[in-house]
């Protein structure tokens, strides 16, 4: 098992991308705090990684309210002595474009897809180079590589992420910790809402999925979660400062 004894936290773990990834964690030996601001969605991870012989406990905080992120990630650090990975996952998508988009929902997208992974590193930070090691890795998208159409708060958040991901790992590198960030592109999960919404109903996204992804399919959770597994473990070793577009082709053509 590649992640043996390794202490993970993943956030909004208790669904998608993020429930895929914190059990493929579990899978290869790793302890996987769900943290989610679910408690239903958190218990389901848990109990499906339990139920596979795997080591989960459920972290219950809103990421964007620092003071319960910082209490939860402290928690975690008393309790198992160290955090070996840290994966920013929890996000929402707020449709709209210049002129559509709310003002709250551009903060409210900022707040949860930006700033939330800036603190939860902020606050893993100092355990990470106390034990010379660690692993950060932020969910960006396709969206941070591309243009998507009438999205313009999910677009922006998303770009800032990869620009914060370099920069970070630039600055941590000398300490052992690696910062990357991974782009899933069109993913088949409720996370979509909005933008099937905006885009008329599922027959009309089914159809611009075939018509913009090369390989002409969505991506299956199973499948963004075998690169998550990838980034942070040491399979990635040598790598920092990355951007793993995950996307079916889409940022090619």
């Amino acid at each position: 098992m590649i992640l043996k004894n390794r202490v993970a936290i993943v956030t909004g773990a208790g669904s998608g991308i993020g429930q895929a990834g914190a059990m493929i964690m579990a899978k290869e030996g790793a302890h996987v705090a769900v943290a989610d601001r679910s408690a239903p969605g958190a218990a389901e991870t848990v109990s499906m990684i339990r139920d596979a012989g795997g080591s989960a406990e459920s972290l219950i905080l809103d990421v964007t309210d620092d003071i319960s992120l910082e209490d939860g990630i402290a928690s975690v650090l008393k309790r198992h002595g160290r955090i070996d990975i840290l994966h920013n996952h929890a996000g929402a998508q707020i449709a709209g474009d210049l002129e559509q988009v709310e003002v709250e929902g551009f903060d409210r997208s900022w707040s949860l897809n930006v700033r939330a992974h800036f603190m939860a590193a902020r606050f893993v930070m100092p355990a990470m180079k106390a034990q010379g090691s660690g692993v950060i890795l932020n969910t960006s998208s396709s969206s941070g590589v591309l243009y998507d159409r009438e999205m313009i708060a999910y677009t922006t958040t998303k770009h800032a992420v990869i620009a914060m991901t370099r920069q970070m790992a630039g600055d941590y590198a000398r300490f052992g910790i690696r910062v990357n960030a991974v782009c899933p592109g069109w993913v088949d999960t409720p996370f979509n809402g909005p933008f099937i919404t905006q885009m008329g109903g599922r027959d009309a996204i089914e159809a611009y999925v075939r018509e913009k992804v090369p390989m002409g399919r969505w991506a299956q959770v199973e499948e963004i979660a075998e690169s998550i597994l990838f980034l942070v473990s040491d399979r990635s070793s040598y790598m920092t400062g990355q951007i793993l577009v995950v996307d079916g082709g889409e940022a090619v053509v």
